[in-house]
């Protein structure tokens, strides 16, 4: 989440932005319309996000259309976002003071954008909320209704997928071939409708409800549908969290998880698969004077019948699971340096026609993930020109002590795991 230009500062919402602090978590919760109404200016902003990818092995072929084989520079990304009020500052001057309070309670977080890799634009993260404040049996609550387009967006901690670290990553860099569903699997494919509630302040409860959108609405919003997994009826998900304070720090543990009966490739002649992810996380947060530390911790067990893919020839076994592991230290000092440290794991059962990609069939991968930051802007706001554009350099290296499998060469035809380490250098800017 990027606070727009005409709200507040960026660091008062975020710590190593788009990282939450306590501030922007209540942002979210409140459906994004905490404000207070200083500019008529509507709640827009703008993000570039020029790179520099290099891997320690070239990848034969080219990184990707149009790119080489290594050293690669892009315009990775150039996203336009509507965070807000539904209708920006415009409620009260449109409608009568009873219309424009209610509207004033419907918040939308709305990012449209150009991958500079694939050379298209798409919609991305989508959200419309309405978020309200009230008490029952002496309990206060901050309570809301959701429709989005990626299951986890909604949340307001970072040890969830969508908003999870590393916050970006080289799309010219060969990845992992595995991941859960809920990690990315839906993206842009869905529509959800959910509702949410943090009684005082520390317990957070979400249950929502997915499916899959049509193929010609896909295709107009800029997603190509090709070869996703269907959503058979209605997919629930489901969230429970407790948050407290813990001396100068702030704790969060958590449950998440999603359940899909899916037409794999969209191909309904075969019957369904059935894919359930159990999710555990824990985040803590302290932010005291000059120093900015969270820790997160993520681990997501799936399981999956492949009753439909085994049918079609895409899987070789009827059943098998997946489980991802990830554990982050991330610190900011004096809103301006910082440096965070991941490490990330991913086990399951090998299975050559699932996993195709990998040379061993296998979707183990594992290493760390380094970066280090430098944002300029983020303590004092920008040149006098844009006070409140912000500015994020990142240099961001990944080491794979197992990739697919792999560790080594194997009979000459598969790279090594760290052949695919990747150097990665970028700057955010936001304005």
């Amino acid at each position: 989440m990027f606070t727009p230009k005409s709200t507040t500062q960026c660091g008062a919402c975020h710590t190593d932005f788009p990282a939450l602090n306590d501030m922007g978590r209540q942002f979210k919760l409140s459906g994004y319309t905490m404000g207070n109404d200083q500019s008529n200016l509507p709640p827009i902003a703008v993000m570039l996000q020029p790179s520099y990818t290099r891997t320690q092995a070239s990848q034969p072929g080219g990184a990707a259309p149009k790119f080489k084989s290594n050293d690669n520079y892009a315009l990775s990304q150039v996203s336009l976002f509507y965070a807000g009020r539904l209708l920006g500052p415009y409620a009260s001057k449109l409608f009568d003071q009873e219309t424009a309070t209610f509207l004033n309670k419907i918040g939308i977080f709305s990012q449209t954008t150009y991958d500079g890799v694939t050379k298209t634009w798409a919609w991305d993260n989508t959200e419309i909320r309405y978020a309200d404040m009230g008490a029952i049996a002496g309990h206060s609550v901050t309570y809301g209704v959701y429709v989005n387009n990626n299951p986890t967006m909604q949340d307001p901690w970072n040890a969830t997928p969508v908003w999870s670290f590393p916050y970006s990553g080289s799309g010219l860099a060969p990845t992992p071939a595995a991941a859960t569903l809920i990690n990315g699997g839906f993206g842009g494919q869905v529509a959800g409708l959910g509702t949410y509630a943090m009684f005082d302040s520390h317990f957070y409860i979400d249950v929502g409800i997915y499916r899959s959108l049509g193929t010609r609405f896909q295709n107009n919003m800029g997603v190509d549908p090709t070869g996703e997994a269907e959503i058979s009826g209605l997919a629930p998900y489901w969230r429970v969290a407790y948050t407290t304070p813990v001396a100068d720090a702030t704790w969060e543990v958590g449950f998440f998880g999603m359940s899909a009966s899916t037409y794999p490739g969209r191909d309904m002649t075969a019957g369904t698969d059935k894919t359930t992810d159990f999710g555990f996380d824990s985040q803590v947060q302290k932010v005291s004077g000059s120093h900015d530390i969270t820790g997160l911790l993520s681990v997501i067990y799936q399981h999956s019948n492949w009753d439909a893919s085994q049918a079609l020839g895409n899987t070789t076994k009827a059943s098998d699971s997946l489980i991802e592991c990830k554990a982050t230290v991330d610190y900011l000092w004096d809103k301006t340096y910082g440096g965070a440290v991941q490490y990330f794991y991913t086990r399951g059962s090998s299975d050559a026609l699932a996993y195709s990609s990998s040379v061993t069939g296998s979707p183990n991968s594992d290493g760390f993930i380094l970066e280090a930051n430098y944002l300029p802007f983020n303590k004092n706001g920008g040149p006098s020109f844009w006070p409140k554009s912000s500015v994020k350099l990142s240099l961001q290296y990944v080491i794979y002590n197992h990739f697919d499998g792999s560790t080594s060469n194997i009979d000459g035809t598969g790279r090594s795991a760290s052949d695919n380490n990747t150097l990665y250098l970028q700057a955010w800017i936001v304005f």
